[in-house]
């Protein structure tokens, strides 16, 4: 689809077809629409707001700029657009958006989705498209119809006049002749029909009767597949290769080297597979691969034992903290490496022609999956289509593209469409990882219950350093390798040396109001590669803190509630969700041998507080419930809010009683879901989600419920069992 030039000057400058409608935006690239409507061509640049297209026959289609991962954004978007447009978004068509700068994520400044932002940053651009669209079809409404514009009101995609609806279709052709209305005042929240309402997710059918196109769908005719070998310890390149025995495997095509490795590509997958295991790879020797899991956590001890750590935050005078408490405490927190494990394995396909290239994949950024291509086949990237199809869970993972660079390099060799698809094990083995921490924390705590003086400090490797590095080839790829290196290579040597990465510390201190405080960093990288990790900092610290925040209360001989409560008198929000907590703590009645253990945290905007009912059976802990106190402003669909912090509880539980990835000389120990456990549902608890409203804007949802629940199970053992389980995951003696 061609782009049009529009004028910046007015919201757009719309075009109409008795076929096509009126599109609210451009006619952007990569669009899954056909028969694009033309719009007047302009010298000075695009038109922003590119979400709606309205046809005569009253069809209303949104392009949902960000991508749906299962967390129910394409719902969550549709129904702020439609508040405002009045058009219920169970009756719309919602579509993945093209690739085109006016999908851009506000935050991020590039097309891309994560850091549970999608909501709160799309909020008022998509309010304000709806409202001014509205406004428009009012005034060709009126004008058509020969009467006033106060004299109309609208209804669920109808113009309502007198006892006479007229669909909005029916006003298009008239409302492309018309200038677009700005800065359209928006409803007040009381007037709200959409927004706060459960009803289905408008992805729910799709996905029930197997219709909805994941990335591991993608079905080309021609199409070949691909295995890769990748090194058993991460970043290790390939010394010799001996491809006699695979290259005689029934439907063998070729055998590729590529940057990960060796690329076996076959006419059937289990084909490719069956000869990668066959090959005989030589790697080299790095560093990583002298590596054991015990080794970085005596690295980790000895780093802050050394101090030599970089201040990430410091207020107050923690000298004068400490001399003013009554009780004072100092402890380790460990948190190992962990995998994603999406349900969805890692996938794309691509087909490269001599002057373009189409790819079918599921990421958390188009954008930079296009990025990729160009980067390394060198065409424009007009000639480079990106189809970005549901995601089967991220996580973060499918917001490193490591994937879209090997199936580029094996296309480039190939002269058919590649379906390249990791395995479970390929996966766990070869992916990218949520970083190991050692966090101590001392802290000192006063006779009324206030924290006088918290000093942390975390030794592990940066999150963001990595991150970086594989995503800036896909950002910026038309810069030169040499640049490139220079900038991952600086990335490092800043978060190491001169400032602290804040994915890395986030969560130490920002829940509580500790007027003296101390946070410090040691860099300590093993190699490993890192990235982010579903609420990326906070899984880890938050156990850190709400670990310390109990023991403190214990040793001062004051209720874990109430010391929360004493230090959230200036977090009016998370103050409001813990006393909703303590209510719901209060009435609770457990059988005998269970006990509840409180944690808070702070996260993505979002206040949530998750009490665990916990009993130990057989020597194991065994959760059978919890309750989710959380604040997200305003819940745009309630009943998504809620499935999405059951599914944070179950994620977190996952890391919490079992993940934990191993390094033995370098090498993932762990290889599939017998070695890297998920939460089985005969385990699953009963999830009680308590939602307060304050009322205010929304904010994040899908990473939030995740960090509170390894503390407050940790906190529910020591009251079951008198141990405090200071590592993950939780293990009795």
């Amino acid at each position: 689809m061609s782009i049009r030039n529009v004028s910046r000057r007015r919201f757009l400058k719309l075009g109409a077809t008795a076929g096509g409608g009126l599109i609210i935006g451009v006619n952007l690239p990569g669009c899954s629409f056909s028969g694009a409507l033309p719009i007047e061509q302009e010298s000075d640049g695009f038109i922003p707001h590119a979400f709606l297209q309205i046809t005569p026959d009253n069809q209303v289609i949104f392009y949902c700029p960000s991508d749906e991962m299962g967390q129910g954004v394409r719902t969550g978007l549709a129904t702020i657009i439609g508040e405002e447009l009045d058009f219920h978004p169970r009756d719309m068509v919602v579509k993945a958006a093209g690739l085109h700068e006016d999908y851009a994520n506000p935050e991020f400044g590039v097309q891309a989705t994560g850091g549970s932002n999608a909501v709160r940053v799309f909020w008022g651009p998509l309010r304000q498209a709806g409202a001014d669209t509205r406004a428009l079809l009012l005034n060709a409404a009126a004008q058509d119809l020969g009467v006033s514009a106060s004299e109309l009101t609208t209804d669920n995609g109808y113009i309502i006049v007198g006892d006479d609806r007229f669909p909005y279709g029916d006003f298009v052709t008239t409302a492309a002749q018309l200038a677009m209305p700005t800065e359209t005042p928006l409803k007040s929240n009381a007037s709200f029909k959409y927004i706060g309402n459960e009803f289905s997710r408008v992805d729910a059918l799709a996905k029930s009767t197997g219709a909805a196109e994941f990335g591991i769908d993608a079905d080309i005719p021609g199409m070949v597949y691909a295995v890769v070998v990748r090194a058993p310890v991460a970043g290790a390149r390939v010394l010799s290769v001996d491809k006699t025995a695979a290259e005689a495997m029934p439907g063998v095509v070729a055998i590729v080297p590529v940057s990960s490795g060796i690329a076996v590509v076959a006419n059937a997958y289990w084909r490719a597979k069956n000869a990668a295991q066959v090959l005989e790879i030589s790697w080299e020797d790095i560093p990583l691969g002298q590596v054991s899991s015990a080794q970085v956590r005596t690295d980790f001890e000895a780093a802050l034992a050394e101090g030599d750590t970089v201040e990430a935050s410091t207020q107050g005078e923690l000298v004068a903290g400490f001399d003013a408490a009554s009780s004072t405490l100092e402890a380790d927190y460990f948190a190992p490496f962990l995998a994603h494990t999406p349900l969805e394995p890692v996938n794309a396909t691509l087909h490269i022609t001599d002057n373009s290239a189409e790819l079918w994949t599921g990421v958390q950024s188009i954008q930079g999956a296009q990025g990729l291509v160009e980067r390394l086949t060198g065409l424009p990237r007009s000639n480079i289509r990106v189809n970005n199809l549901y995601l089967g869970g991220g996580f973060g993972r499918r917001g490193t593209l490591t994937h879209i660079v090997e199936v580029t390099e094996i296309a480039m060799a190939i002269d058919k469409p590649v379906q390249l698809l990791w395995s479970r094990e390929d996966d766990i083995r070869n992916g990218l990882y949520r970083p190991a921490s050692l966090m101590r924390i001392k802290a000192g705590v006063t006779t009324d219950g206030i924290v006088s003086a918290w000093d942390v400090q975390r030794a592990g490797g940066n999150i963001t350093a990595d991150t970086l590095t594989n995503m800036l080839p896909a950002l910026l790829p038309s810069l030169p390798s040499s640049l490139l290196n220079g900038l991952s290579g600086f990335a490092e040597y800043l978060f190491s040396q001169w400032t602290v990465d804040p994915s890395s510390v986030e969560g130490l201190h920002e829940t509580y109001d500790f007027e003296n405080h101390r946070i410090a960093h040691a860099t300590v990288d093993h190699g490993l590669p890192l990235t982010f990790w579903r609420s990326v900092g906070h899984s880890y610290t938050a156990f850190a803190v709400e670990s310390m925040m109990d023991e403190l209360a214990d040793r001062a001989g004051i209720d874990p509630m109430s010391l929360r409560l004493a230090n959230t008198e200036n977090k009016p929000r998370m103050h409001g969700v813990l006393q909703t907590a303590q209510a719901a703590m209060k009435s609770m009645t457990v059988p005998d041998g269970h006990h509840l253990g409180i944690a808070a945290h702070s996260s993505f905007a979002t206040d949530v507080a998750e009490i665990a009912e916990v009993s130990i059976e057989n020597g194991e802990i065994r959760v059978h419930k919890v309750t989710c106190v959380a604040d997200v402003g305003t819940a745009i669909n309630p009943d998504i809010v809620r499935a999405q912090l059951e599914g944070a509880v179950m994620f977190g539980l996952t890391a919490t009683l079992y993940g934990r990835i191993d390094l033995d000389q370098g090498e993932v120990k762990q290889s599939n879901f017998h070695d890297y456990q998920i939460l089985r549902m005969d385990r699953a608890p009963a999830v009680d989600v308590i939602l307060v409203n304050s009322g205010g804007d929304p904010t994040g949802i899908g990473e939030p419920g995740v960090p509170p629940i390894a503390p407050a199970v940790a906190n529910a053992v020591f009251k079951a069992t008198g141990q405090r389980l200071r590592e993950l995951p939780l293990k009795l003696a």
